[in-house]
């Protein structure tokens, strides 16, 4: 039994070294070329296929499980570093592949004997090389199942395939599809049996090397666990569209409410913010979803272009059959993210105008508070005039009434003076001079004001 794993190793410098300094991430990203080198299968052979989902399943509890296989305790961690690793055993090799959502394992072994006519299949799980309780203790949860016969026959005879397909089957209606060539044949239908299991049955001329053969399977399988996990973003989306409907049509009341003057402001933008959380909390939590079901579907048009298929008369090819029935599933995720973030934008537009909304209501709310400001001021610059013209004149009697005790000191003391007449006489000059001097002081306090 050997080891082998497709993460960088270290290698030596030679000698002769003459490059700079390597990037710290050269060998890395130079090696990812050889990251997941497909098998090389000997027909017949039975693949034992099974992917899960490894949302809280760390590396090293997959490390832990695959020591459980027999002679296998010694396995070091290390080995799972590069998210690949195969293990060759003298009966079957074990292909442990980790992915962001899933994590795949393939054992592939000599088909068994009768497999192709016994149609018991607890008998076929029970002739695995690998204990099935391995199986069914693998850390996750199961994603895709598959059980993929390899076995040579001639692709040209099509009524030998069909009754290997029907005994592989077991009557099912099945699809068909040539691969490259015509130098394989795969033929499945696509239904899962009571083990959990798929089938899938590949027909390959004898001269078929070992290496097309694992390619063969590693585009068969990848092509339906892509297919499986851009599924999954289809309960998403109708779980989805009940909510996007009720944020629908509450965003519509919300714009109703916004043409009506007499609705509270306050009242729509509780409401407006209460439904922008909602819609902004899922596209939070789903938006990775859709994204990676038009990544999966993506590889999964990839994967049948890959296959470069041609029609057997009478029966549906495999990518046909798949894009037909993928597509509308994928159509309907596709229009809930696009109805999604077209309702995200509606919202922020719905905002852009309560904002204009309030602003105008509050811009109104200011120019009233000015006018009143205004008002008051003029009435207060009227009550300020009359009280100038009063202090004036009670200035001017005060000086008058002085210049009048003035003038009745000097008769007193024997000067030729009229107090009365000399008072009377000086009231133009004395309004006059205590009216300028109060022109002085509202020039003076204007100039300091500017």
């Amino acid at each position: 039994m050997s080891t082998e794993q497709s993460s960088p190793s270290t290698t030596q410098r030679s000698s002769m070294w003459a490059l700079p300094p390597e990037d710290a991430q050269r060998r890395l990203v130079h090696n990812e070329v050889h990251a997941r080198p497909p098998a090389r299968i000997r027909l017949p052979a039975l693949v034992v296929y099974v992917a899960v989902l490894n949302e809280g399943v760390t590396r090293e509890m997959e490390w832990e499980h695959l020591r459980k296989l027999p002679g296998q305790a010694e396995l070091p961690k290390e080995q799972l570093s590069g998210n690949f690793s195969r293990l060759r055993f003298d009966n079957h090799t074990l292909k442990w592949e980790r992915h962001t959502e899933f994590t795949r394992y393939s054992i592939v072994q000599a088909l068994p004997e009768g497999a192709l006519t016994n149609d018991d299949e607890d008998a076929l799980i029970q002739s695995l090389v690998v204990d099935p309780a391995w199986f069914a203790a693998i850390p996750g949860r199961t994603v895709a199942a598959i059980m993929m016969a390899m076995v040579h026959g001639d692709v040209d005879d099509h009524n030998a395939m069909r009754e290997q397909a029907d005994q592989w089957l077991q009557g099912r209606e099945t699809l068909a599809s040539l691969l490259g060539i015509r130098r394989s044949c795969a033929m499945t239908d696509f239904r899962l049996r009571p083990s959990g299991f798929e089938r899938i049955l590949v027909v390959s001329p004898s001269n078929t090397s070992e290496l097309r053969a694992g390619r063969i399977s590693q585009r068969l399988l990848e092509l339906e666990t892509y297919r499986l996990m851009a599924l999954r973003g289809l309960p998403v989306a109708k779980d989805l569209s009940g909510v996007l409907r009720e944020a629908e049509t509450q965003l519509a009341e919300i714009t109703a409410g916004m043409e009506d003057t007499e609705a509270s402001d306050q009242d729509l933008l509780n409401t407006l913010i209460s439904l922008a959380a909602r819609v902004e909390r899922a596209t939070a939590t789903h938006l990775y979803r859709f994204s990676a079901t038009q990544a999966y579907h993506n590889l999964v048009e990839q994967r049948i272009e890959q296959l470069r298929e041609t029609p057997i008369p009478g029966t549906q090819t495999i990518g046909e059959f798949m894009l037909r029935r993928l597509s509308p599933a994928m159509g309907t995720v596709q229009a809930t993210a696009q109805r999604l973030a077209s309702l995200s934008q509606r919202i922020e537009r719905a905002s852009a105008l309560l904002r204009t909304r309030v602003d105008i209501a509050t811009e109104s709310q200011n120019q009233m508070l000015l006018a009143k400001l205004t008002k008051g001021q003029e009435l207060q610059l009227r009550l300020q005039t009359t009280v100038e013209g009063l202090s004036i004149a009670a200035i001017a009697y005060y000086v008058v009434s002085l210049i009048l005790y003035v003038g009745k000191a000097g008769k007193a003391a024997g000067l030729p003076v009229n107090p009365e007449m000399l008072a009377g006489a000086l009231i133009p000059l004395v309004l006059l001079g205590v009216w300028w001097g109060t022109r002085q002081i509202h020039k003076k306090l204007h100039a300091d004001a500017h």
